[in-house]
């Protein structure tokens, strides 16, 4: 279920962290005076839009053609310390979505230094 989530912030879809990124830049660019490069990047972003819901859709709401259901041995004997990155990268995702302010001021803080 995790994929889930990655693909829509991958979408750039609110509250996850994509859309804060997306939000960022292009409000960055029209305040730089390039309007029709967001417009180009928002079709750009619907486009995308379709092709993640498209692979979300197979994922989950089709059944695999011709292969039985496997459990995949990529994490064997590591399961704690993947479940611990995944759940990190989750709540990273969530938290950049939902709470952008503290990473933004940082970043402003360290843009400074190199004006």
């Amino acid at each position: 279920m995790p994929d889930l989530l990655f693909m829509v912030s991958l979408a750039g879809l609110p509250p996850m962290g994509g859309f804060v990124a997306k939000f960022y830049i292009f409000s960055a660019a029209i305040k730089a005076g390039y309007v029709w490069l967001v417009v180009l990047a928002v079709l750009n972003s619907v486009i995308s839009v379709y092709y993640y819901l498209r692979l979300i859709v197979v994922m989950y709401m089709q059944e695999p053609a011709g292969a039985e259901n496997q459990v995949s041995t990529a994490f064997a004997g590591q399961g704690a310390y993947a479940f611990a990155a995944l759940l990190i990268a989750v709540a990273g995702v969530l938290g950049l979505g939902l709470f952008p302010g503290p990473v933004m001021d940082f970043a402003l803080r360290s843009g400074v230094l190199f004006n």
